[in-house]
């Protein structure tokens, strides 16, 4: 579903690799192998405020910054920079910036907030609505690409 998301999508490819690992499989050692077949272009790992949060967590968190960019998507009213552990607050305070084109410009170290459209709704509220289908269902429609939603309604996914 995935693929047919961004399927229109220029500049956004679909990497697999972390399936296809043997093994247990960790984000850094993802960016690493990226790294390697792109030495000096810009990385960027793209994760939500829960996730950012939960980085110190994270298997060998402290070299992510230096192999990419994270860009953080916060949810609405999600005031994450303000509940951060406090592993991450230097990191915040030294790397973030809101100048897209520094990502561009260099591979990797810097903290970008993404601007996100303020709709309360996860992944989660969508399956859910689409188990309960209906009117429910017809209302996430538009929170989906075309393709992906006659992939759902074709294999019947999500149904009750």
């Amino acid at each position: 579903m995935l693929k047919l998301a961004i399927a229109r999508r220029s500049g956004l490819v679909l990497d697999d690799r972390e399936l296809r690992r043997q093994g247990k499989s960790y984000t850094v050692l993802t960016l690493e192998e990226l790294r390697r077949e792109n030495r000096d272009g810009p990385l960027v790992l793209v994760l939500g405020a829960d996730a950012f949060r939960g980085l110190p967590n994270w298997y060998r968190w402290q070299d992510i910054l230096a192999l990419a960019h994270i860009a953080v998507a916060a949810r609405p009213r999600d005031p994450f920079d303000a509940a951060l552990p406090g592993a991450l607050e230097p990191l915040w305070a030294e790397r973030r910036t809101a100048d897209r084109a520094v990502l561009a410009s260099s591979p990797a170290g810097r903290i970008f907030v993404v601007p996100t459209t303020a709709r309360d709704i996860s992944a989660s509220a969508i399956r859910s609505a689409l188990a309960r289908g209906g009117d429910e269902a017809r209302k996430v429609r538009a929170l989906m690409p075309r393709a992906v939603w006659d992939y759902i309604a074709a294999h019947r996914l999500y149904a009750a």
